[in-house]
């Protein structure tokens, strides 16, 4: 089995990643490096940068993906996993994205996932995939992570957290990346 090392230490999103790429040994490494570019893909570009010199000759991957909400100017954005300060206070975040939402009638959004993937020759390949759908008025269901409760996927009645791993994973963001990055990776 061949071997794609994530920057990441996100136990929810390694998971996700490893039913994506099923064929591969997915190993997580936390990059250490700071998010500070104003776009998902300058944020993946910072952590593969950050560990693919530890790892000559091997695949290596990260990601930056977030929540976009329409009536919010995009917002949270990159900033996602730390909108209401903390990083990764998840009810922080919903609650936050909740009041942030009240009384709005236009709850439009889409997730995104962009994947920098760093071949073993150092090429680097950008790769991106959206999800659209809206904000529920409340939060429903009890698997997937994050703003996961409050996303309802277009097409569907039910938020991400209701969905099986594998119906969510056929629609995601993530999913959709993924699909991408199989592809180059044949």
């Amino acid at each position: 089995m061949k071997t794609i090392i994530i920057a990441s230490h996100n136990v929810h999103k390694l998971r996700e990643i490893g039913q994506l790429l099923p064929e591969w040994e997915v190993r997580g490494e936390d990059s250490g490096a700071e998010e500070t570019a104003d776009d998902f893909a300058g944020n993946a570009r910072i952590k593969a940068r950050a560990i693919a010199p530890l790892h000559p000759g091997a695949w290596v991957m990260a990601d930056d993906s977030g929540l976009e909400v329409a009536a919010l100017g995009g917002a949270p954005g990159v900033r996602s996993a730390r909108y209401a300060g903390g990083d990764g206070d998840t009810p922080a975040n919903n609650a936050l994205l909740l009041k942030n939402l009240a009384g709005v009638t236009d709850r439009r959004a889409r997730f995104t996932c962009v994947v920098v993937l760093i071949a073993p020759d150092g090429t680097e390949h950008v790769l991106e995939g959206h999800c659209p759908g809206r904000i529920a008025e409340a939060p429903s269901g009890t698997g997937g992570f994050g703003y996961d409760p409050l996303f309802v996927p277009d097409g569907y009645d039910c938020s991400f957290a209701e969905l099986s791993a594998e119906e969510k994973n056929a629609i995601s963001h993530r999913g959709h990346a993924l699909a991408a990055v199989r592809e180059l990776l044949g």
